[in-house]
């Protein structure tokens, strides 16, 4: 446990897990489509929904689709700079099942034409999990560079990437795999010791059997 565990993020307030942690998956949110963001459909679940109105979860969660960090003055106007940037996004009610009470589904189209469809948590102290992606299960906290692989559930496919990694001098600090069927879509997270360039993430969408790579850059 360090220092950020025990008094928590320099942040705008009120609450950690649903004003700071909503900024952070609304950053995370936004490297993963990996541009501004022209349309987000904003769905609250459990206690995001009943409560998130009186801790600004929404105003946080819509400063973090515009790049702002926790402790940013302007998360109070976001919904002004939203619309200063021609944004378009929406709230709605949504039952997401058996997930963590504080969780979003995020809906996104992105400016450079890319969509993508994510469920996340805040868990507390300004933390954060990304459980879902495009429909298929991941858990991360964007806390590192991190590569979201989404591949061929065939031989090989993770010694494929692991040994190209490690030829390209990435190091893996954790691994996760997971898979909807067996022989159908599987999916690697794998949280790097440092970013990845940008050659190296095209390399890898070239690889047999990889379907699409999604990455998550800390810069």
């Amino acid at each position: 446990m360090n220092l950020f565990d025990i008094i928590g993020p320099v942040m705008v307030g009120p609450s950690s897990s649903h004003t700071a942690g909503a900024v952070r998956i609304g950053n995370v949110a936004r490297k993963l489509v990996g541009s501004d963001i022209k349309v987000a459909k904003i769905y609250f679940h459990g206690s995001f929904q009943l409560t998130g109105k009186g801790h600004g979860t929404d105003k946080a969660l819509l400063a973090g689709l515009m790049g702002m960090p926790v402790d940013d003055a302007r998360i109070p106007r976001s919904y002004a700079e939203a619309d200063i940037r021609e944004m378009a996004y929406g709230f709605f009610p949504i039952d997401l099942g058996d997930v963590h009470p504080n969780s979003v589904k995020l809906v996104l189209d992105g400016k450079n034409g890319r969509h993508r469809e994510i469920v996340a948590c805040s868990i507390g102290g300004g933390r954060i999990e990304i459980t879902e992606i495009d429909g298929l299960a991941v858990s991360f906290g964007g806390d590192h560079p991190t590569l979201v692989i989404r591949n061929k559930d065939i031989p090989g496919q993770v010694q494929q990437v692991t040994t190209f990694l490690a030829e390209e001098n990435i190091n893996i600090g954790a691994m996760q795999l997971y898979r909807s069927r067996r022989g159908e879509d599987a999916v690697m997270v794998i949280e790097c010791d440092k970013e990845v360039p940008e050659d190296v993430v095209g390399a890898l969408e070239g690889l047999n059997g990889i379907v699409r790579v999604t990455y998550l850059s800390l810069k």
